[in-house]
Parts: C-alpha cells; structure tokens; sequence
C-alpha cells in the first residue's frame, strides 16, 4: 500500500478544520453584481444589433440611390458617320 499523498492530506485537514465565517452582504452584493453585469451585456448585444440594422438600412438607402450595379455612361459621344 501506498503512502497517502501530501495534498490530499492537507485538504483532509481543511475539510476538517472550521470553516471561515462569511460576510453578511455577500451572497446580495455578488446578486446585485451579477444583475448589473448581465444587465450591461445586454444592452450593449442591443446596441450592436441597432447599429448592424442601422448600418444595412444606410446601405440599402444608399445603393437604390446610386445603384453601383449600373455600368456608368462612357461620357464619349458616339462617333460621327456620313460624313
């Protein structure tokens, strides 16, 4: 048979020993701490969706109005015959 291990031995030891006592607030101020973080995440997952949306509107708006898709007009006039 084996030696026990070290650690194990301490942790045995912790286990056993009384266990520190915890602040009153802590379980409410770790409540109110994780409302705040969830309720910041949040709004900031709103805000990139506003800006995604906002962003796809803009360039809809602007490619109906100037239709990249359209080969522009040469600008040349067309050559002169029967002359």
């Amino acid at each position: 048979m084996s030696p026990p291990n070290p650690r194990e031995v301490q942790v045995m030891r912790l286990l056993e020993a009384p266990h520190p006592v915890v602040p009153a607030g802590l379980a409410a101020g770790a409540a109110a701490r994780g409302d705040r973080l969830r309720r910041r995440r949040r709004a900031l997952r709103r805000l990139g969706w506003t800006l995604l949306v906002a962003a796809a509107a803009a360039f809809v708006v602007w490619a109906s109005l100037t239709r990249p898709w359209v080969t522009p007009s040469t600008g040349i006039s067309p050559p002169l015959e029967g002359w």
